[in-house]
């Protein structure tokens, strides 16, 4: 891989966490293609693709668009998601499958479509968004936590496959900060007042919004993405998160199960 110049591909940058991402690196030299589903406004400094990536053939045209471009693929970083909250009780099974179809399937195809152009260079690098809901499940958003849970297992296996290939896999891992995803969290259609869970799910939900409201900085996920960039060999994690998240993080494994319930109920002002 050329250090200095790189072709990197960048899901999910209409906003937030994707739009700065693929900005820094345009920055850095890079040449960015970015991609949104829509007409939505171009990151400065690199080259906008449209892609869902829960169609296989917008899929296929994207890495297409980006192959005839510029000839080759370094780097994919998968950052599309979406996210859908309420009671388990209260999805409905199309809800569920939705939530996966955009972040783990999406992100899947994705990883199919390059990955033969990577193995044919024997080179590329492959950046999976999860998150600690990813490690730690969190109560009301049971299937966008089992989505990222479902990142974390697919990542460390294609992490151990394509090593032979000179590909690298890697994953960020963010917690709380202030992005679209906020605004843009869909509640499942069951989430009504006569629900018996659309209390308790209604104020976990609020203070899920003030945590990540209240962390407007996206510095330290965009530096884990450019570290990653360039690192010879990346880890495999990079958590990102405040001091409380990473720590709780890093203690869970080694705390009885009753207490990592109580501390994530009480979090949420869940009996």
């Amino acid at each position: 891989m050329n250090e200095s110049h790189r072709v990197i591909l960048v899901t999910g940058a209409s906003s937030g966490f994707g739009r700065a991402i693929a900005a820094a690196l345009a920055l850095d030299g890079h040449r960015v293609f970015a991609t949104t589903r829509g007409s939505g406004a171009a990151v400065p400094g690199a080259s906008q693709v449209t892609l869902d990536v829960t169609d296989d053939a917008s899929v296929a045209s994207c890495v297409e668009t980006v192959m005839r471009a510029a000839g080759c693929i370094d780097a994919l970083i998968n950052n599309a998601g979406l996210g859908i909250a309420g009671a388990i009780e209260d999805t409905a099974v199309s809800e569920a499958q939705a939530q996966f179809e955009t972040n783990f399937f999406g992100l899947h195809r994705m990883c199919r479509a390059v990955l033969p152009h990577m193995r044919q260079q024997r080179r590329g690098l492959i950046i999976n968004m999860s998150s600690l809901a990813g490690q730690i499940s969190i109560p009301f958003q049971g299937f966008y936590s089992a989505s990222k849970f479902a990142i974390e297992g697919y990542t460390e296996a294609l992490r151990m496959e394509v090593r032979s290939f000179g590909v690298q896999v890697s994953m960020v891992e963010p917690g709380d900060f202030a992005t679209a995803f906020t605004a843009n969290r869909r509640m499942t259609k069951a989430s009504i007042p006569g629900s018996p869970y659309f209390q308790a799910c209604e104020s976990a939900i609020k203070r899920m919004a003030r945590d990540e409201q209240a962390n407007a900085d996206l510095s330290p996920v965009v530096q884990a993405v450019r570290a990653i960039v360039a690192a010879g060999r990346p880890a495999l994690r990079y958590p990102r998160a405040n001091f409380l998240q990473r720590a709780f993080a890093s203690a869970r494994p080694y705390l009885p199960q009753a207490l990592n319930e109580y501390l994530i109920r009480s979090t949420y002002g869940l009996r």
